[in-house]
């Protein structure tokens, strides 16, 4: 559950270490949080988009729940923008395989993923010898090369190279264009201001990364053809909170060593209250002067 412009931490409802990603267990949980007496707007990653939906998983041909785009047809990617609507979603049909949990309608596109999917192709394109790649390399020695290579990078990382000067200087022209193209989208489109010229934006990013060599992937897709479907103001349905949930509970998980409870859900829970600056607390720390 997120707070409105996600001003304030999220509420996790429910953990499990148990229970696999699958139609079935998102069922379970609609029926115990009772979805369908709220119809809540949703918001997630496209993979639990697609569970939620009754679509099937993996690459797929028709993988949008908007329209019949072919993923397979890479001749037209670029070039075609209005694919075939989608009337409705009809089991054993257009890769469909079950019924929808949600309604189509309550589905919000997941800003924060469409970034994370714009700047996997943009690393994918480079040239595994060329210095701007090898500057990843070297600025994010942590990560593992495959991670890299496939630019598997997370907002944070991001925000880290969109403020570097260093590594647009280790750009050709074409990859410069490009990358200058992808900061103003996410900056004018996917954040909390949307540019009265966003359309223009977006149709000049995508011409760069046309230009740099980039594929067409689905996220890319509902930028070329679907920003009618995008709300008007992005940061406030944003589900960054909740790609943050996954990673400070990661590091829950590891400090409570596989015992795994009620317990690390409350710690958790507790550390979300110690995080709000306006809180008072009934022990504070007392610095001193000299």
């Amino acid at each position: 559950m997120l707070h409105n412009s996600n001003v304030l931490a999220s509420i996790p409802l429910a953990h499990s270490t148990k229970l696999s990603e699958s139609y079935d267990t998102l069922k379970l949980v609609l029926e115990k949080i009772k979805y369908h007496e709220h119809d809540w707007q949703i918001c997630g990653d496209l993979k639990v988009i697609g569970l939620l939906l009754g679509q099937q998983g993996g690459y797929t041909k028709y993988p949008s729940f908007l329209c019949e785009w072919d993923s397979r047809a890479r001749d037209k990617h670029w070039d075609t923008v209005h694919w075939p609507e989608r009337e409705q979603l009809q089991p054993r049909s257009k890769n469909v395989s079950k019924v929808s949990l949600v309604d189509r309608e309550k589905i919000l596109l997941p800003p924060l993923h469409i970034k994370l999917g714009m700047m996997k192709e943009f690393v994918k394109a480079l040239d595994r010898n060329s210095p701007c790649f090898q500057y990843l390399c070297t600025k994010f020695s942590i990560l593992s090369h495959a991670k890299i290579r496939e630019g598997t990078f997370d907002g944070p990382q991001i925000r880290k190279l969109m403020v570097d000067d260093s590594f647009t200087d280790t750009m050709t022209e074409i990859e410069e264009d490009a990358w200058n193209a992808f900061t103003e989208v996410v900056k004018k489109f996917l954040g909390d201001i949307k540019d009265p010229l966003y359309k223009e934006i977006v149709r000049n990013m995508l011409d760069k990364f046309k230009l740099l060599g980039c594929n067409m992937s689905l996220k890319l897709h509902f930028l070329a053809s679907r920003l009618g479907y995008v709300p008007p103001n992005l940061g406030a349905v944003s589900e960054e909170q909740g790609e943050r949930f996954h990673q400070d509970l990661k590091d829950v998980e590891r400090r409570y060593q596989g015992h795994w409870d009620v317990n690390m859900m409350a710690d958790y829970c507790w550390s979300i209250a110690r995080d709000d600056p306006s809180r008072q607390h009934s022990r504070t720390l007392r610095t001193h002067k000299f």
